[in-house]
């Protein structure tokens, strides 16, 4: 029967949502609005110049994007581009010319999604004229920042005169070169076959290594002018990353099996077998440093600045691996040469960010430890020698820090770091040991309502099958039962943390979170297992995602966990999440209508039966031994671990969002799954973002969706 409901939200009701402000029976000086709470400038791109104590990084300032520079002693923050609109255009790969007087950066697109789509970068403020990617450059001391060309993934070459970036306008990729000071049209540097990406510089100048990506496999280059190109030990594999010593005598890089071999069943789990490479820079002969091992979850961790190793003093490469249930930091010393890894980093914990010192002695790290049960979700940052000692802490409290860099001058470390209050903001403390000094607090609004949040509580629960599972509560001032909500994190391997979190997309969720708590909702944020931060068997459990969402029982039990507290309402848990965290949030909208009473399900996942070709189908059933049976086995476990596959107990209305952009999740699965609902007679209304992507790029789309959150569960949950 189709339902007779309506299925949209009106553009009045969601223009009056924007505006809406706490109702709960709290106090008055709780109060706040959507665009109070999302108005803090979000800081990103964190980097260090390779001169004296300077600092850069980037604020999104309500969807307005400028870098900021500030230098030691004094370290006042000064903006040095003039960006001035909301118009969804990233600033990313903020990098300093050796000699310090240049940033480049490349501005638009959107690197977290993955694909760059078949119309070209994003354009999700309808632009009249199509955004480009494009490299730019700003002198530091102040100018005008000029557009260097159409390009991405670059690199200023050591004597700060030139940058090479790959021009992905092309079919296949090219390396270009262009004048640092944008004086010269870029011109193409050389001619090599198929893709050429990953640029970088040897410590000379005189030789640039590159990955030339022959779609199955892929070498490691080596250009240097008036000469032929060399491949180092050219093979089937797929080799990436490469990394050159202080030196330049040698090259580290990353070798994974080319594309084919025995198919597997669809959904099964593989991490990849890798090995780690050391080449001589003239002989070009090749040593194995490390390989993946005999371990099913053994992965080579890449740093947030995409590389997982880095070349240290004496001949020592640092590295990140999950050898001991952790991801911890390892040193090499003479690698290639039998040295064996050295885990620097021990203890039950996560290293998630980490950098060297400029006298490459020493790791400066995060990692979610301290003197505090609670720092489990926390970040905190300490320093460690590469070859021996203990480590010693530059941070601690109830405080977040992430992302450091070291100035050159190695007398500080710089970071970003957020509080269960403060929103994240750049931060600079001595490396010796001291007190952290918060950077740019001016750009924080007067009206950030800092005051009126509440600080959430660490929480555990157990799922059915005795799996504990994690989480953090945000509880209003009022008495009595309230209502109460299940907050699902995207992405799987992230975790949420006891204060605004380290990635913008999330730091927005955490807002939201501390909004419909100042509606007189309780929230909790469930870290499900995939979760990071709680050791191997809960980031790589059995029977998830397509094998079975194992997951799910712990998002499940977040919902028992609300409804056995005497300050909830059972009747009145919602639940809401985005991406992955959609996907959950439908699944729990489907399977247990009767614990979750309504739900936001923002760009999720709903169909994760594998898409397989004729060729693939033959390939598997008729060369290689996978059975009908077992095929047919497979694709019925990854259906049942879907939300498709609960309309038939779906009662609890819904509340659709997504942008038509997407390029992560297409955006058919939502027309699909709200087909089916409205088939089946469920309460349906959704919310379409046009032109925007998986996370919105547009400040204003966040602030839309914020409000639509909390209008739909002040409706549904309230009354």
């Amino acid at each position: 029967m189709k339902a007779s409901v309506s299925v949209s939200i009106s553009l009045l009701l969601i223009a009056a949502a924007i505006t809406v402000t706490a109702t709960s029976p709290q106090s008055p000086s709780r109060n706040f609005t959507v665009e109070q709470i999302l108005s803090y400038p979000s800081p990103e791109n964190l980097t260090a110049s390779p001169v004296g104590s300077t600092i850069a990084w980037s604020f999104n300032e309500r969807g307005v994007r400028n870098i900021y520079v500030a230098s030691g002693p004094g370290y006042e923050a000064r903006r040095v581009t003039s960006y001035k609109d909301d118009d969804g255009q990233e600033l990313t790969h903020l990098a300093f010319s050796n000699n310090g007087r240049m940033i480049v950066y490349v501005r638009g697109g959107d690197h977290g999604s993955g694909r760059p789509g078949d119309d070209g970068p994003p354009n999700p403020a309808q632009l009249p004229v199509q955004p480009k990617i494009q490299v730019w450059s700003v002198p530091v001391a102040g100018g005008e920042a000029k557009v260097l060309a159409d390009g991405d993934d670059f690199a200023i070459d050591p004597d700060s005169s030139r940058v090479v970036f790959v021009n992905s306008k092309e079919k296949e990729k090219r390396i270009w070169t262009v004048p640092i000071d944008g004086s010269k049209p870029a011109q193409i540097m050389f001619f090599a076959r198929s893709s050429s990406e990953s640029p970088t510089w040897s410590p000379d100048g005189r030789t640039l290594a590159f990955v030339s990506n022959r779609t199955e496999h892929s070498f490691i280059g080596l250009y240097t002018e008036d000469q032929p190109i060399r491949f180092i030990a050219p093979s089937t594999s797929r080799d990436s990353l490469p990394v050159w010593s202080p030196d330049g005598k040698k090259i580290a890089f990353l070798r994974q099996p080319g594309t084919g071999g025995t198919p597997r069943l669809p959904g099964a789990p593989v991490i990849p077998p890798w090995t780690l490479l050391v080449a001589d820079a003239q002989t070009l002969n090749v040593a194995t440093v490390i390989t993946s091992g005999e371990s099913p979850v053994d992965p080579i961790l890449q740093n947030p600045g995409g590389i997982g190793f880095r070349w240290a003093a004496d001949d020592t490469l640092v590295l990140s691996l999950y050898r001991d249930g952790f991801p911890h930091l390892y040193s090499i010393q003479h690698p290639g040469a039998g040295g064996k890894p050295v885990l620097r980093t021990p203890g039950s914990f996560m290293v998630e960010h980490w950098t060297l010192t400029p006298d490459l002695r020493s790791i400066v790290y995060s990692a979610n430890t301290g003197s505090d049960r609670n720092d489990i979700d926390r970040r905190h940052l300490y320093k460690v020698p590469i070859d021996s000692g203990t480590a010693t802490s530059l941070t601690s409290g109830n405080t977040i820090e992430w992302s450091p860099v070291v100035t050159a001058d190695g007398q500080s470390a710089a970071f970003l770091t957020s509080g269960p209050q403060r929103a994240p903001i750049p931060a600079v403390v001595p490396l010796a040991g001291g007190t952290p000094r918060m950077l740019g607090v001016e750009r924080v609004p007067a009206d950030f309502p800092a005051d009126r949040l509440v600080t959430p509580e660490l929480v555990s629960f157990r799922a059915a099958d005795g799996v504990e599972a994690h989480g953090q509560l945000f509880r209003p001032t009022a008495d009595g039962r309230k209502p109460a909500i299940v907050y699902v994190h995207g992405g799987g391997p992230r975790q949420m943390l006891l204060g605004w979190h380290t990635r913008w997309e999330y730091a927005n969720d955490y807002g939201i979170n501390q909004y419909l708590t100042s509606l007189g909702f309780i929230v909790l944020s469930v870290d499900y297992r995939l979760s990071v931060g709680y050791g191997q068997a809960f980031q790589f459990p059995e029977n998830s995602a397509t094998r079975g969402a194992s997951e799910y029982r712990d998002v499940l039990a977040a919902g028992r966990y609300l409804q056995s507290r005497s300050d909830v309402d059972p009747r009145r848990i919602g639940i809401w999440g985005a991406s992955l965290g959609g996907h959950l949030t439908a699944m729990g909208l489907g399977r247990n209508s009767d614990v979750f009473a309504a739900g936001v399900d923002i760009h999720g996942l709903h169909d994760r039966i594998p898409v397989l070709t004729t060729d693939q189908l033959t390939r598997a059933m008729v060369g290689d031994g996978i059975t009908e049976s077992e095929l047919k086995q497979t694709l019925k476990l990854a259906y049942e671990s879907s939300p498709i596959s609960t309309v038939s107990t779906w009662k609890s209305p819904v509340l659709f969002i997504h942008g038509d952009d997407d390029r992560l999740v297409n955006f058919r699965q939502t027309i699909d799954l709200r087909n089916r609902l409205l088939e089946k007679g469920v309460k349906v209304e959704e919310l379409v973002l046009p032109d925007d992507e998986h996370d919105s790029l547009l400040w204003q789309h966040w602030k839309v969706t914020a409000a639509a959150v909390g209008e739909f569960f002040s409706r549904k949950l309230k009354q």
